[in-house]
Order: C-alpha cells, then structure tokens, then sequence
C-alpha cells in the first residue's frame, strides 16, 4: 500500500503538540490571509472584468489553514479549529469584511474541510482527500458569499455556476493540492516525527 493511502488509527485526544501545532498553522495562515485581504481588490476586479465570477479564483488563498491543519493534526476539528483561529486573528488585525463576517465565513470554510476527514472516520490521508478537501471548502467560501452578499443573484445563473466552479478549483489548488506538497516537504524535514502523519 503506498504512502498516500496509509490508514492511521484515530484518536480523539489533543495532545499539547496538536494544539501547539494547529495554532501556529493558524497564526500564520492569518498573516497571509490578512496580506491577500490587503491586495485583493486589484487582482478580484481584473478577474471579475474577464468574467464574471472568475475572481473565485483566488478564494483558495482563504482557505488553506484548515486542510493543512487536520494534514498533519489528523484529529477531529483541526480544520475547523485552525480555520476560524485564523479567521479570527485575521479579523482582529483588520480587513474589508470586518470580524464578525470573517469568523463567519471561517467557520463555513472549516467545516467544509472538516466534513471530508468526518467521512473518512479521520483514517484516510492522500492527496486526493486533502484536494477534495479544499474543494469543499471553497463550496462553504461560494455559499456564504451567496447567503451574505449575492442574494440578488441567480443562483444557479452564469454567475452564480462560475463563482461555485472557480471557488472549488481555487480552494483544490491552494487548499488541498498545494497543502499537500506543503506537508509533505515539512514531513521530509523530520519536523513531524511525534505525528503520526510524520511516521
């Protein structure tokens, strides 16, 4: 059985390094997202003149903490743990959509990962799983848009179908694909022996 389809035994128990670990993938993934948050605007309305809805393109770059989180935790609610932890922080350090929107959004976004590895029963880490899990949550980053922001648009219109596609490619790419290689890069380093995903 190759390496990526390695079942590991789940255990419901958060040791300190899990916490420890899953809070600095956060604390870091909120600096990022609060970076992009700070340049969004340029590359969002470029995509949005080219289509509409093509600027779900870049909504993977909110989304990453999650998938990475559960990775190499490999416990029940690390992604959504480590998800809204960033949100949060991002929100506290200041953006366009305010606190309350983004935890909100955070929270979706986690679940969205989350709900992938529930599945799984947490036993089953590849790269498809971890794609698969960026993609649903970019699904949660689409309907929370839908549900906060576009309720005069069609759902199921021209743009309201580019947005749902570009945000679930977006969050495949740089939450689940890229997190991926991430991981796997930080697991060659020795980083992560005490994990099981390291062993």
């Amino acid at each position: 059985m190759s390496e990526e389809n390695i079942s590991s035994k789940l255990s419901l128990r958060w040791r300190v390094a899990d916490i420890a670990v899953a809070s600095a993938i956060a604390v870091v993934s909120a600096v990022i997202y609060w970076v992009v948050s700070a340049f969004c605007t340029v590359p969002w309305n470029f995509l949005e003149s080219i289509t509409p809805g093509m600027a779900g393109l870049i909504n993977g770059l909110w989304l990453f903490a999650g998938p990475l989180a559960a990775i190499i935790v490999r416990k029940p609610g690390a992604a959504l743990y480590a998800e809204v932890l960033a949100g949060v922080i991002e929100g506290f350090m200041g953006n366009i959509w305010g606190v309350l929107d983004t935890y909100l959004v955070a929270v979706v976004q986690g679940v969205g990962a989350e709900i992938v590895f529930l599945v799984l029963l947490y036993k089953h880490w590849n790269i498809w799983y971890a794609t698969l899990a960026g993609a649903i949550s970019g699904v949660g980053s689409w309907a929370f848009s839908f549900v906060k922001n576009l309720q005069g648009i069609d759902l199921l219109g021209s743009y309201g179908i580019t947005y749902l596609i570009t945000s679930a490619v977006s969050g495949a790419v740089f939450a689940g694909l890229l997190m991926w290689f991430l991981y796997k890069g930080i697991r060659e380093t020795g980083a992560l022996s005490s994990f099981a995903s390291g062993r």
